[in-house]
């Protein structure tokens, strides 16, 4: 185990090698996080970076396809698609065409809880950049034709997807989780839902949901904090101030071990399993981000790849992840394997599972994992867009703008009585719920 952290240290170690900014004094160099009060009161994260002439923007306003109303889900997803084609005076030729230009990057993506965008451009077309974005926020104009094509690329998506065993399986799993709850519709609608959204529900959406008061900042970049309060206002301050407010309800997923197979003529099955699990703000949080490095995500030294792939050659791929939603917390994975070695696999997995709630790990475990998950963080700061995600990810769970610093800290203090503890309180292979898709020998869907 020794041998294989530290070749997986390595190879991370090698592609951060190109980090200019990194987090935290340990890191080398401290990422200096500057909070920025715009005069109109917009406030945004600033990492001032002038060695590139670039500026890159993160932003996201919280409220995703969680909020579409009933019968038109995939309403954000759908608005995310429009925002950049055409607004104001500017048709979607002519935006695209501007944007293309002067190489501007400006796009928007639909979560289940948060509606991001981003901007990236050279400083010397800053001005033009801004503007656009501010266009595209606040004067968006859902034309006809845009419509019908944007409308039109969801529904090749949507066949696209029903016919991939994963995206099948992923969808199918929302449902078993969340029955009657907005996290159980898929965020990219359905055929039925999409046909139904009209340009009246794209603006509304675009009228409550885009507003200050729900909308975080991130950017890093050639620019520096008085100029960026001056382009906060004119960027945003023409938003509405305040947003709709959103009437999700925190749920406990409905995990109770069933088993959901989906049949489908392929020659290998998807596996995705799936079980309660933390929120982010959950005091518990880093202790389970620990285990579940140990148990699933710690890439060919996790116990999962260890005993059912490289022990047994069960699965082609095999791991899992914390998934904390906004209104609910799960511990979420994925696996493909061949049909006749489903049953295999699941019984692997779930043994794997009761061996970690009821034995823990071990002290080499722990060292190893901390070792890693410490030695590795600059892997997330090479380049200035991710660390502009990362600041707004930081506002959004409100985790301090000091966090870069303590974040390594946080997982140093995690102790082996932690980890085993929480491990049996958390995992319970007993209520896992399975829902695979394929062809699989001796697996049959339960009640």
């Amino acid at each position: 185990m020794k041998l294989k952290m530290l070749l997986a240290l390595l190879i991370a170690v090698f592609l951060a090698a190109p980090v200019t900014v990194q987090a935290g004094h340990e890191a080398g160099h401290t990422v200096n996080v500057v909070r920025v009060v715009s005069p109109g009161g917009i406030t945004a994260w600033l990492v001032s970076d002038h060695i590139n002439p670039i500026i890159n923007m993160r932003f996201a306003f919280k409220g995703g396809s969680a909020t579409d109303p009933d019968g038109k889900a995939g309403l954000a997803k759908m608005v995310s698609g429009l925002l950049d084609e055409g607004a104001g005076d500017m048709d979607s030729q002519s935006f695209q065409r501007a944007l293309e230009d002067l190489s501007v990057g400006l796009g928007f993506s639909a979560g289940r809880d948060i509606f991001r965008g981003s901007l990236k451009t050279l400083s010397e077309n800053k001005d033009q950049a801004f503007e656009l974005l501010r266009l595209a926020l606040t004067k968006p104009r859902f034309d006809d034709v845009p419509v019908k094509r944007v409308r039109g690329q969801i529904f090749a998506e949507l066949r696209s997807e029903s016919e991939n065993p994963n995206g099948v399986a992923g969808r199918a799993m929302s449902r078993e989780l969340f029955p009657n709850h907005p996290y159980g519709r898929p965020v990219d609608g359905t055929k039925e839902t999409i046909k139904a959204i009209t340009v009246d529900d794209l603006r509304a959406f675009a009228r409550q949901r885009l507003a200050r008061d729900n909308l975080v900042i991130g950017v890093v970049g050639d620019i520096g904090a008085d100029e960026l309060a001056r382009r906060l206002d004119e960027t945003f301050l023409s938003l509405p101030a305040t947003s709709l407010p959103i009437s999700v309800k925190d749920i406990q997923p409905n995990s109770t071990g069933r088993t959901k197979v989906i049949e489908m003529a392929i020659p290998q099955s998807a596996i995705v399993f799936a079980q309660r699990g933390l929120k982010r703000d959950d005091p518990d949080f880093y202790t389970a981000f620990v285990l579940n490095h140990i148990l699933g995500s710690g890439g060919f030294t996790s116990r999962l790849y260890e005993e059912i792939r490289e022990k047994r050659g069960l699965a082609y791929s095999i791991g899992s992840y914390l998934y904390p939603l906004r209104h609910a917390g799960l511990i979420q994975g994925y696996g493909g394997t061949a049909n006749k070695r489903v049953r295999e696999t699941l019984d692997v997995l779930k043994q794997q599972w009761r061996d970690m709630a009821e034995t823990g790990a071990s002290a080499e475990e722990l060292a190893d994992a901390k070792t890693y998950l410490v030695g590795s963080y600059p892997l997330r700061f090479t380049s200035t867009g991710g660390i502009a995600s990362i600041l707004v990810s930081m506002q959004l769970e409100k985790l301090g703008i000091d966090f870069l610093d303590r974040r390594n800290k946080l997982i140093e203090a995690v102790s082996l009585e932690d980890v085993n503890k929480l491990a049996k309180k958390l995992l319970d292979a007993d209520n896992m719920v399975v829902v695979v898709v394929g062809s699989p020998e001796g697996v049959t869907s339960t009640p």
